[in-house]
């Protein structure tokens, strides 16, 4: 099954809210995310921090300080951001190229795998931050006109 680490659950959250204020160019704290949606602060703040170390956020020191994206949200995608924290994406365990498994040479399923695995990163690749921070925006309804006679 493939499922993400609790760590880019958190970036990949971190990284919404941080778009969603992004709209009023302001900037969050470690302290701010972790309390809204109840994460260890000292875990967002190393998330954060790797996030930073990868170009995907800012920090700005001081009183008015925080973290804010690094560029567009329409431009960083979910894969940037599970790569960012948890490197590349791997489904088995020869999805690198260090050729460490017994079977590598006998392998039939490698090459079907590694095409797998490209084809959930380009579905990831095709999802963007700004499209997550979009989905809680509430559009007015339609309102109906009722006219009687």
């Amino acid at each position: 099954m493939l499922r993400l680490s609790k760590k880019a659950d958190y970036a990949l959250i971190a990284m919404k809210h941080l778009a969603e204020k992004a709209k009023g160019r302001a900037s969050a704290s470690a302290r701010e995310i972790a309390e809204q949606y109840d994460i260890p602060i000292e875990l967002m703040a190393k998330v954060l921090q790797r996030l930073v170390r990868t170009g995907l956020l800012v920090s700005t020191q001081g009183t008015r300080g925080g973290y804010t994206l690094g560029r567009g949200s329409a431009s960083i995608t979910v894969a940037d951001v599970i790569q960012a924290i948890d490197g590349p994406l791997t489904v088995t365990a020869c999805s690198t190229e260090k050729n460490d498994c017994e079977q590598y040479g006998k392998c039939s399923i490698r090459d079907p795998l590694w095409q797998i695995r490209e084809r959930i990163v380009a579905a990831l690749g095709t999802v963007t931050i700004a499209e997550m921070a979009a989905e809680n925006e509430v559009t007015p309804a339609p309102v109906a006109v009722v006219r009687r006679a």
